[in-house]
């Protein structure tokens, strides 16, 4: 049976073996966590439907993949939080199409083909299920995934997910039609282009992104309803995502949860353009993912 769960979260709540295949780069680095853990991350590349994949692999356990949001690349939307996550779960993370290190392809982006990619890419990896974590555009594409691949999935957060266009303000989709690479958050754009080898695509990426929200459309109903895997939906108090649209995906994923958290969109993973001196929502929020990843089914 569904529940739905709110959780407001205040502030005083922060003191309570896999096999590489077409790989063409490999590389090995450690991280250090605030508890002083050393993690091994494992980065390289992979050939995933006709380009070059990015990836990275934090820590030992379950499977958990991030995807990131439009715009972004792994470090600005999961950079946070990844050494919190890392310290219980294999942590697999990308870069998509045209974004960060990961090459483009001859077509438009699509979520559906996003999907796709994140799906060989696991493969790829012999990864044969895994749950999943996908932030903004990164929680649409994860809605994708549990819709066309079901069977790698085993449960889903999705973070400021959009599936309906009457999800977001009306302005937003003004704003879209009209963006620019001027006005693309600075936070994002000096991001990638510390990591890419190609600065020109960073026009690209912008370009891609903002035609693949102009023509978004929604998601069907029956699609929505479709899913099966186990669901947390969370939002920011002040989202761009309209708190009535997480409330109706909630009630058509049948079994989903709902968290309504203090902040901005993106803030509860201390996402990069939502930082602040002394942000650390994703202290208290990150326990509360776990935890719903951790729970074991009732029914």
């Amino acid at each position: 049976m569904k529940r739905a769960i709110i959780y407001a979260v205040l502030a005083l709540l922060l003191l309570s073996s896999f096999k590489n295949v077409n790989l063409s780069v490999k590389d090995c680095t450690q991280i250090k966590t605030d508890t002083g853990n050393t993690l091994i991350s494992e980065k390289g590349y992979s050939e995933v439907n006709g380009i070059k994949m990015y990836y990275e692999i934090h820590g030992q356990g379950k499977p958990l993949v991030l995807i990131h949001g439009g715009g972004s690349t792994i470090e600005t939307t999961f950079g946070r939080v990844i050494p919190i996550l890392a310290q219980k779960y294999k942590v697999i993370a990308m870069d998509l199409q045209a974004h960060g290190r990961t090459g483009d392809r001859d077509a438009p982006e699509s979520f559906e083909q996003d999907a796709d990619d994140v799906a060989a890419l696991l493969k790829n990896l012999n990864i044969s299920k895994a749950a999943f974590f996908g932030f903004s555009n990164g929680g649409t594409t994860t809605v994708q995934i549990a819709i066309r691949h079901p069977a790698i999935v085993d449960k889903i957060v999705l973070g400021s997910a959009l599936c309906k266009r009457n999800g977001v303000p009306e302005q937003f989709w003004d704003f879209m039609k009209h963006a620019t690479l001027a006005n693309m958050p600075g936070q994002l754009k000096e991001a990638y282009l510390k990591v890419s080898p190609n600065p020109k695509g960073l026009q690209t990426m912008q370009d891609k992104d903002a035609a693949r929200m102009v023509n978004f459309k929604d998601i069907p109903d029956e699609q929505i309803k479709s899913i099966n895997a186990p669901a947390l939906i969370i939002i920011g108090d002040q989202d761009v995502i309209k708190p009535e649209h997480a409330i109706e995906m909630h009630r058509q994923i049948a079994n989903s949860e709902l968290a309504v958290i203090p902040g901005v969109h993106g803030e509860y993973i201390e996402e990069i353009t939502t930082l602040k001196s002394n942000a650390n929502e994703a202290r208290f929020v990150i326990p509360m993912i776990e935890n719903f990843l951790d729970k074991t089914a009732t029914n």
